[in-house]
C-alpha cells in the first residue's frame, strides 16, 4: 500500500531530526525535517528519504520524494503496509497530536 507525506525540509541544518506538524495556510498538515546535507545533487532528498525511513522502521528504498525535488516543501511516497499511516501520523513523537 502507498502513503503520502508532505514535509517542508531544512537542508543544511546542525542535525537530522523531525520537527513537528505543522500547517500551512489552507490548513493543510506537513512534517518539518532538518537534514544536514546540501541542497545540491539530490542530497537533501536523499537525506530525507533517510530519516523518514528510519523514523517509520521501513527501508529507504519504500521512501521517495515524489514531487519537490527542488523546493522546501516535499511530496513524499512511502510502501508498505496499511498500519504505517498510524505511525506517520504519530512522527515526531507527541508533537504529532496537536495537529
Amino acid at each position: 500500500m502507498r502513503h503520502r507525506l508532505t514535509a517542508r525540509v531544512q537542508p543544511k541544518a546542525a542535525s537530522d531530526r523531525l520537527d513537528g506538524w505543522a500547517a500551512d495556510e489552507a490548513g493543510r498538515p506537513f512534517l518539518k525535517l532538518r537534514v544536514r546535507a546540501l541542497p545540491a545533487e539530490g542530497a537533501a532528498n536523499a537525506a530525507v528519504e533517510a530519516l523518514v525511513a528510519k523514523a517509520l522502521g521501513v527501508p529507504k528504498s519504500a521512501v521517495r520524494v515524489v514531487t519537490g525535488g527542488k523546493n522546501r516543501l516535499k511530496s513524499l511516497e512511502i510502501e508498505g503496509p496499511p498500519d504505517l499511516a498510524a505511525r506517520i501520523s504519530g512522527l515526531a513523537g507527541d508533537d504529532s497530536d496537536k495537529t
